[in-house]
This record gives C-alpha cells, structure tokens and sequence, in this order.
C-alpha cells in the first residue's frame, strides 16, 4: 500500500433544530450536543492529529473549539464544507414541507440529485462543492491524520464518493449526531473505509 492520509469525519453535535431541513440556518447546539463533542474526546488520539477543518456554520465551529485545544490544533474554517443550502425550505420539517409545497417534494422524490429547493442547491451542486474541498486537505495533509468537523449531507458526499458510489443512494448511509466516520486516502488514488457512523 501506498502513503496514506487519514481523515477523522464526523458530524456536529445534536442542534435545536433536529429534524428539519436547517441547511444554512446557523442553529445552535443543544447542551447535548456540547456534551457530544467532549466524549468524543477518548476516542481521537491527540498525539497522531495534527490538524482539524470545520465548515463556518457554529454548530461545527463549536466542535473544533472544544476538540481542536485538546488535540493541539487551531481549528481552520472552510466554508465549502457548509451543508446543502435548502434555499426556502430551511427552517421546515418534512411534514410542513409536503404540506405546504408538495409538486416542489414531487419534483424532488422524480430527480434526487439535480432538484433544487428555491433559493438552495442540488445535491450535484453540494458535490461539487465539497468533494474539491476535501480534495484539497487530503492533498495538504499528505501521510497525516486529520479531523474534519461537518455536517450529516457533507459526509455523506464524502462517504459515498470513497466508495465509488452514485449520489442518488446518498441516504442509505446514516449519520447520527457526533457520529464518527475514518477515511483512509492513499496516494494512489485510492479510498478505505474504516468505519461508518461509528
């Protein structure tokens, strides 16, 4: 095998806003979610770390907050890792969604991957966003580990392109708040997962 860079991908912590589209929204974190961030804590080994990225929404900057002192890094923001921008459906729950724009859900159950809520991104559009990103610290960060604070929508992108899977199955994977996902990325060209919503 080739030199490796591994990358520590996890979701935010629990939000006010749990189940609905919050996309852009900049919601805070539950006390919960706080507590999340800290008990993952035992589980990144702080000596093999040595760099930590959030997208600039605050529920992922909170997290580099509190694990970036303990693993020695400074957090570094990068706003390409936002979550998808749900346009005028940020804000709503699934029901009020079918509810009150249901040809708008229609259109989105006919074409997953290219539907745009108005004002928001596609999921295309969310790729190719975030999947250069990640590019670019993989690239920087070459035979190091990483950590990448995110966002559910986001790693899912991340998780399906190192599998080699299409962005219409982006939801068979699950992501639980704080989940924890490893990424191994060899020089190659090649991707391993480790672990999934760990």
């Amino acid at each position: 095998m080739t030199e490796k860079t591994r990358i520590h991908l996890i979701r935010h912590g629990e939000v006010e806003g749990a189940n609905r589209y919050n996309g852009h929204s900049d919601v805070e974190l539950t006390a919960r979610g706080v507590e999340q961030y800290h008990e993952l804590k035992p589980r990144l080994d702080a000596d093999r770390i040595s760099a930590c990225y959030t997208s600039d929404l605050s529920r992922t900057v909170r997290g580099g907050a509190i694990l970036g002192p303990y693993l020695g890094v400074e957090p570094v923001k990068v706003p390409e890792l936002r979550e998808l921008n749900c346009g005028e459906w940020q804000g709503l729950s699934l029901a009020e969604i079918q509810a009150s724009r249901p040809d708008q859900w229609a259109a989105r159950l006919a074409d997953l991957v290219n539907f745009r809520a108005p004002g928001g991104e596609s999921l295309s559009d969310l790729v190719a966003r975030v999947l250069p990103a990640l590019a670019g610290i993989v690239a920087r960060h070459r035979g190091e580990e990483v950590l990448v604070v995110a966002h559910g929508g986001v790693n899912r992108v991340i998780l399906m392109d190192a599998i080699g899977a299409p962005t219409s199955s982006l939801f068979s994977i699950e992501q639980r708040y704080c989940c924890m996902n490893i990424i191994d990325y060899y020089a190659d060209g090649n991707a391993v997962v480790k672990l999934v919503n760990g």
